[in-house]
């Protein structure tokens, strides 16, 4: 039998991944994740505004990116939605999305490409391989479809941070935050892929709130290593920490963004069921909320797969070692 040299390399290319983001500390936590996987090449960061305001959701992205070294081209999105007037969460995410994390001087600019056009271009640069992540409002990438239709064939997968189904909102008593935010985009976007007879991989709060951290989580943190991006995380988070006591549910935090970018790239840590998804746009107490057709009354293909099933406990094991191996 004859053998093979111990000389001969296999080449695996990276995963293309874009991701459209307000951050936001969990959003922080997002791009930490994709920095610290080697397996994952991140080809573009487009902010929208959000959690905090546009000029802040850049910085933070820039100066994040920056620390953890990513070599990434990040894009200025929308400064506001569609149509909704502007709304923000600093009582959240802090007065500039951070928590207590201060990140300081930068030294990278943005790309001189809209967000939108970013989309656009990688969608084409890296057709039928580009995984689109959204972890913020759908702004961007409804402006991006109304550039480039095409764009739910050119993707290879969509996955969303947004929404909640048959679950309490979190914004108002049905309302999830991404959503809420701009509704209409993200309206624009469920339809686009429905028609394309697409799916997209959606992450609503009823999968996202399992990611509970409690204080040893908090403390892994803190003790994650001596890379600067840690005391970034670790200042942000305890904010987040101090938020979710105030807004009387507990010492803890949901973690909602990194659980759908990890079950983006792995394929892990949750299942998936086949839903026909909208977002109401006109109801007097409803609006903004994600309305899944349970029972098929509308006649429509499902247009979502949805998160459930969680793995929480691995899921968070998962990400401190991801973590831990990038920054440590």
């Amino acid at each position: 039998m004859g053998s093979y040299s111990s000389n001969m390399t296999i080449s695996i290319r990276s995963l293309p991944v874009l991701l459209d983001c307000d951050p936001g500390i969990d959003d922080a936590f997002a791009l930490a994740y994709l920095a610290c996987r080697h397996d994952v090449e991140t080809v573009g960061v487009v902010t929208t505004a959000g959690n905090v305001g546009q000029d802040d959701v850049l910085r933070n992205a820039l100066g994040l990116t920056e620390l953890l070294g990513m070599d990434v081209p990040v894009a200025r999105g929308a400064d506001v939605p569609l149509v909704e007037p502007m709304m923000t969460a600093e009582e959240t995410h802090g007065p500039h999305g951070l928590g207590h994390a201060q990140l300081g001087e930068c030294g990278r600019r943005s790309d001189v490409r809209s967000g939108a056009q970013l989309w656009v271009d990688l969608a084409h640069r890296y057709a039928g391989e580009l995984v689109g992540i959204t972890t913020g409002p759908l702004t961007n990438l409804a402006l991006a479809l109304r550039e480039e239709p095409e764009l739910p064939r050119l993707l290879k997968e969509l996955h969303v941070m947004g929404g909640a189904i048959n679950y309490r909102g979190n914004t108002g008593p049905t309302s999830e935050w991404n959503i809420a935010v701009d509704p209409e985009a993200a309206h624009e976007v469920f339809e686009a892929w429905g028609k394309a007879s697409r799916r997209v991989v959606l992450g609503a709060l009823q999968a996202t709130e399992v990611i509970r951290f409690d204080e040893e989580d908090r403390r892994a943190i803190e003790g994650l290593g001596s890379h600067p991006v840690v005391r970034v995380l670790a200042d942000a988070l305890k904010f987040y920490f101090e938020f979710h006591q105030a807004d009387g549910l507990g010492w803890c935090a949901y973690l909602h963004d990194p659980l759908v970018v990890a079950n983006a790239v792995t394929g892990k840590f949750a299942s998936t069921r086949p839903l026909a998804v909208d977002v109401e746009l006109a109801g007097t107490l409803t609006r903004d909320q994600t309305v899944g057709d349970e029972l098929g009354r509308w006649g429509k293909k499902p247009n979502v797969d949805l998160l459930c099933d969680v793995d929480a406990r691995g899921f968070i094991e998962h990400l401190m070692a991801t973590l831990r191996g990038g920054l440590g």
